[in-house]
């Protein structure tokens, strides 16, 4: 079952991605890139969210640095790291989720409670992108693809030049790579969907998805 989770975890990467870009003025949750550049565009614009995305970095930085913490000293105890790993994320997505039906409407990326809905679920995103290096190293990246997708395309270009890759058991590199991108594009047209559906009440949505991790983990140390 564990063998799942990367899959569900890229689907949550690209389902939490695109709600917060939708409901918080363009901020991504997931990963810091983006917000470099959206972060311009406020200012070229004068559009608002400048805030929230100057402070993600930091606020993502830190919660990296508090959960490899948290891992280490989870390890040295005995602890299922993974499995407690998940279950902060749960709980800061539950917050993230009840902030963003509650304060609903977020109109002004600027003030306070689109700030404090969206630095919620940085620090939630946070968690999975530090528990995805910590303890899956060897699954593709959850939360950005530009990386797995060069990786894919390089891959097929030594099929092409008939280079065959080193067999092992499992899935091949290729097939999980491919299905990390599959389900982050799933998850980014999920959200698109149900965003339009049922707005804020969409953040409801990534609880459950890594509650349903938590089952896939197991209760290894590790």
């Amino acid at each position: 079952m564990r063998r799942n989770l990367p899959a569900l975890l890229s689907f949550n990467g690209g389902y939490v991605d695109t709600a917060g870009f939708l409901a918080l003025h363009g901020l991504f949750t997931a990963h810091v890139t983006g917000n470099f550049v959206t972060l311009g565009a406020t200012f070229v614009f004068g559009t608002t969210g400048a805030v929230a995305k100057l402070l993600a970095l930091p606020v993502f930085c830190l919660m990296v640095m508090l959960a490899g913490a948290m891992s280490y000293r989870l390890q040295q105890v005995g602890a299922p790291v993974l499995r407690v790993m998940l279950g902060v994320q749960v709980l800061l997505l539950v917050l993230g989720a009840a902030l963003a039906v509650r304060l609903d409407p977020l109109a002004d990326g600027d003030d306070w409670t689109a700030v404090v809905t969206g630095l919620t679920l940085v620090a939630a995103m946070s968690i999975q992108n530090a528990l995805h290096r910590l303890h899956l190293p060897d699954a593709p990246p959850s939360t950005l693809m530009t990386g797995t997708v060069t990786q894919i395309m390089l891959q097929l270009a030594d099929r092409f030049r008939r280079v065959q890759p080193a067999a092992a058991g499992g899935p091949s590199p290729l097939a999980r790579m491919a299905a990390s991108v599959a389900s982050f594009a799933v998850g980014c047209g999920a959200a698109a969907g149900m965003y339009y559906l049922a707005g804020n009440w969409s953040f409801a949505v990534p609880p459950v998805l890594i509650a349903v991790g938590l089952f896939l983990a197991g209760n290894e140390q590790a």
